[in-house]
This record gives C-alpha cells, sequence and structure tokens, in this order.
C-alpha cells in the first residue's frame, strides 16, 4: 500500500481535481474541526486548501483545546454560535467544547445529513508517534471515525512560525486520495509535515513511531501564599526509531500518512497467551 499511496500522491497535482466530481458526480461535504481553535490560522489555511473542491462546513472550538484527546464535556452545557471570517462565505460555527464535542455537535445539531469526510487541523506543532494519544486535533478525527465517517488528520512539525501557506497546497491530494481510495472501517489516517526549511521530498505512507512529548515541570512559588505550584511544560521524547516509522521519514524530509486502526484496542498476542491461564488462576 505504501508504493501506490506514494505513486498516486507524487503524479497527481491539485488541477487534477475536478475529474474527481467527474467521476462521483457529487461535490463532496467535508467538515473540518480543529483544537487550536476556531480563529487559529492553521484551521483557515486547511479551510482555504479545500474550498474550491468541496462543500464545507467548520465546527470547531471557541478557545484553544490542545491536548485534550479525546474528552468530551458532560458537566457544562455546549454553546454553539455562528462565526464569520474575513472574506469568507461559509457554514462556520464555534462551541465552547472540545474536538470531540464539536464533532459530536456538528453531526447531531448543526447537520442535517453525515459528510463525507472530517479532516482536522492543521496543526500547530507535531502529532507523529504515539502523540497522537494526547491530541485533541486527533481526538476530533477518532470521534468521526467512531461515528462511521472517515478522517484526516493533519499537523505540521513545525511549532513556530508554522509554514501553512507552503504545506497547504499538499492537502487536496491526500483529501482526493481518500475519497477515492475509502479507509477501512474504523480507520484515520494520520498525517503529518515534515520541517521545511530543506524542502519536501515527497509523500510516505508508513507506521506510527516513538516519540511524543515529555512532561518538563517548571516548579514556581505563589508570590502572596509563598506555596509551590507547578507548569507542565513539554519536551519531545525521543527513541530509537523503526526505519520505516513516521518519526524515520519526517527527519528525512517526508510528509508521514500513518492509518490508525481505534475499532478494536484488543491485545490479541497478551489475551492467546494468557486468557487460559488468567481464568484458572482466578477461577479457584
Amino acid at each position: 500500500m505504501t508504493p501506490l499511496f506514494a505513486e498516486y500522491m507524487l503524479n497527481t497535482t491539485v488541477t487534477s481535481l475536478p475529474k474527481l466530481y467527474i467521476m462521483t458526480k457529487k461535490i463532496p461535504h467535508i467538515l473540518i474541526v480543529n483544537d487550536d481553535g476556531i480563529f487559529a490560522p492553521g484551521i483557515r489555511h486547511l479551510y482555504k486548501s479545500l474550498q474550491n473542491i468541496a462543500r464545507l462546513t467548520v465546527v470547531a472550538p471557541m478557545v484553544e483545546q490542545s491536548g485534550v484527546g479525546l474528552s468530551i464535556t458532560i458537566r457544562n452545557p455546549l454553546r454553539v454560535h455562528s462565526v464569520e471570517w474575513p472574506e469568507t462565505q461559509g457554514d462556520i460555527y464555534s462551541v465552547n467544547g472540545t474536538p470531540a464535542d464539536c464533532v459530536k455537535i456538528a453531526l447531531n445539531v448543526v447537520l442535517d445529513s453525515p459528510p463525507d469526510l472530517v479532516v482536522s487541523g492543521i496543526n500547530r506543532g507535531t502529532n507523529a508517534g504515539r502523540n497522537l494519544l494526547y491530541s485533541g486535533t486527533v481526538g476530533g478525527v477518532i470521534e468521526s471515525v467512531l461515528q462511521g465517517i472517515p478522517g484526516i488528520a493533519f499537523s505540521c512539525r513545525e511549532y513556530k512560525n508554522t509554514p501553512y501557506e507552503l504545506v497547504e497546497s499538499y492537502v487536496p491530494k491526500i483529501v482526493e486520495y481518500v475519497l477515492n481510495h475509502t479507509l477501512p472501517p474504523g480507520t484515520l489516517l494520520n498525517v503529518n509535515f515534515p520541517e521545511t526549511a530543506k524542502g519536501i521530498k515527497g509523500f510516505r505512507m508508513t507506521r506510527q513511531g516513538l516519540e511524543f512529548w515529555g512532561e518538563n515541570f517548571d516548579r514556581r512559588m505563589h508570590p502572596a501564599e509563598e506555596h509551590p505550584y507547578y507548569w507542565m511544560g513539554a519536551k519531545l521524547l525521543q527513541f530509537e526509531e523503526h526505519e520505516d516509522s513516521d518519526i524515520a521519514w519526517l527527519r528525512k524530509g517526508y510528509i508521514t500518512a500513518v492509518p490508525v486502526h481505534i475499532n478494536e484496542l484488543t491485545d490479541h498476542t497478551h489475551l492467546n497467551a494468557r486468557k487460559k491461564h488468567f481464568e484458572e488462576f482466578l477461577d479457584v
């Protein structure tokens, strides 16, 4: 599957996208979400990259929700507000909740029918490796996949001076691929863009790496009450990576796409190895 994906990406141009509509006879409807908030630059660039190839609806958090993963709001009311973006005509809404809340609200309140695809991002900072477990960007797409709708998460490895304008040109190619080559049920595509200083070399569909954001606590003292408190900073924890992992390919300058399956998380190797022993040990 990796060679097919790479060949398709390299041989497809944005100008060929109208062929999609000739084949399907239907303009796709895409729901856009993110975790950086409704006014973050990344979501505007994601919208811009897709506005000529699909009907778009945006439902995104009112404020930044980075690091919330798949969390949902159950102890406070959710409110939906129509939002206006400068020089943009479209269905754009904010929600005072998480990315997963936004997808739930979109599917049950905002939209009359399910979209063809949910895309999330473009996130500022990496969600490669095991970072996806914390990511609200990926969390929104996980929610869509749980609801039976395919999804793609887009993130940039560069946190500062994020090159949105450069990477947005690659987004329609990947979206077209997924619309024309359906993801398996329960599978999302986690896409990360490499650092762009040396240019982007190509595309790789690959496996998930091990890297993730670790804690980096800063101990401080309350100025009046004189008790300590802690600000949880973050640092990337790096590991010896498989040569065909997203982390390894990102370091080489490639856009990576990892198919992540979330329908069933059972460790079947452990289940098969320990099932009988576990039950016999406890059933005494």
